[in-house]
């Protein structure tokens, strides 16, 4: 492998493995004085899963040689939090023609990042409309996180609850076999006489528990 070919693979692993962690969160700027930035606590988010917005605020530092405070801020990691801000800042959840307010939950180990808790119920795309005030700054703001991606696309192979259908179908196949039993014991008899009725009669309770514990199996699988 020449050394081009080999930079160029290099190039494209390292490449998958960064970009889809630069735009797990969104980012803006409030009034080219604060940094905040927003995304999912748990990624990739799917519906029918709890999870939650998670908030981080900090100061944003000017940029003289980026004129757009956005992609200042783009430009810049979360350091240096604001605190106490789950008291004058709240969270409105908004799909379609739905939307959810939600309180501010601070992270105690880092100071600047909260948390508002949510169960997406729905695949798709959400919005996030941050309301209140950063210290003496009012704030009113729509971001957009990811989108919620549908839950069956990570079930796999098949959700593992029985269904109705199938214990129907196992029910069935049970009825088939007792019958199908039933013609061997008659035939039985009428080939052979003198067969101890007793021994017919424990030889069916064993092929029947044997025959009930196969339906209890094909049931589950």
């Amino acid at each position: 492998m020449t050394q081009r070919k080999f930079l160029l693979i290099f190039g494209l692993l390292l490449g998958t493995l960064i970009v889809p962690n630069a735009y797990a969160h969104t980012i803006d700027a409030i009034d080219d004085k604060y940094r905040i930035e927003i995304g999912w606590m748990v990624e990739p988010v799917v519906s029918q899963e709890t999870n939650g917005i998670v908030i981080s605020v900090n100061p944003l530092i000017l940029c003289p040689e980026i004129p757009k405070a956005i992609k200042c801020a783009e430009s810049q990691k979360f350091e240096n939090g604001i605190e106490g801000l789950e008291k004058t800042l709240k969270l409105k959840l908004i799909y379609q023609e739905e939307n959810i307010t939600l309180p501010l939950s601070p992270d105690h180990n880092t100071p600047g990042k909260y948390y508002a808790f949510v169960n997406p119920t729905v695949s798709g795309f959400y919005q996030v409309n941050i309301l209140g005030t950063i210290e003496e700054t009012s704030v009113s703001l729509s971001m957009h996180p990811p989108k919620v991606d549908e839950r069956s696309y990570i079930e796999f192979p098949e959700p593992s609850d029985i269904t109705i259908q199938q214990m129907i179908d196992g029910h069935t196949a049970l009825i088939e076999d007792v019958s199908e039993l039933k013609d061997s014991v008659s035939n039985m008899e009428e080939t052979n006489s003198q067969i101890d009725v007793g021994y017919i009669g424990i030889g069916v309770g064993v092929i029947g528990v044997v025959i009930a514990i196969v339906a209890m199996m094909r049931i589950r699988n």
